[in-house]
């Protein structure tokens, strides 16, 4: 999937219009779920199954914020976090790890990396949302 073809199947305009959240997993069911959730929140979301494809769709419109997961093939979640926190503009997407890596140095090193939060699989509705407030992309 190309990152226009993401962005025009979930709302996503290629210049960036309105808030949009790029849900970054190689799970296509966990990227449908994580979807749905982000758009019952208010934010038009946009979707890619690896890093690299997730890079291509940040250089053509970078999201308010990004929800990733660690393992995916052709480039990780922490690979990616670091590609994007050297692009132009990519300093400004909140993002938010939903990963099973649940060992402390692995947050640890996602937190350095750039990441603003992390979350444990499975997640729903209330924990994104939570995170997201605490994150600021979302009042309460």
């Amino acid at each position: 999937m190309t990152a226009a073809t993401a962005m025009r199947r979930h709302g996503g305009t290629k210049d960036g219009g309105g808030r949009q959240v790029l849900v970054v997993d190689d799970s296509r069911v966990i990227r449908k779920v994580a979807l749905r959730i982000v758009e019952a929140l208010g934010f038009a979301g946009r979707e890619a199954e690896n890093g690299l494809v997730a890079l291509e769709a940040c250089r053509a419109a970078m999201p308010e914020a990004v929800l990733l997961d660690w393992n995916m093939p052709v480039m990780d979640g922490l690979a990616f976090l670091e590609e994007l926190r050297r692009l132009p503009g990519g300093a400004r997407p909140k993002v938010v790890f939903c990963t099973t890596e649940n060992e402390v140095p692995q947050i640890m090193r996602a937190l350095a990396a750039g990441a603003d939060e992390y979350v444990m699989k499975p997640f729903d509705r209330e924990i994104i949302a939570s995170k997201f407030e605490q994150v600021g992309l979302i009042g309460s």
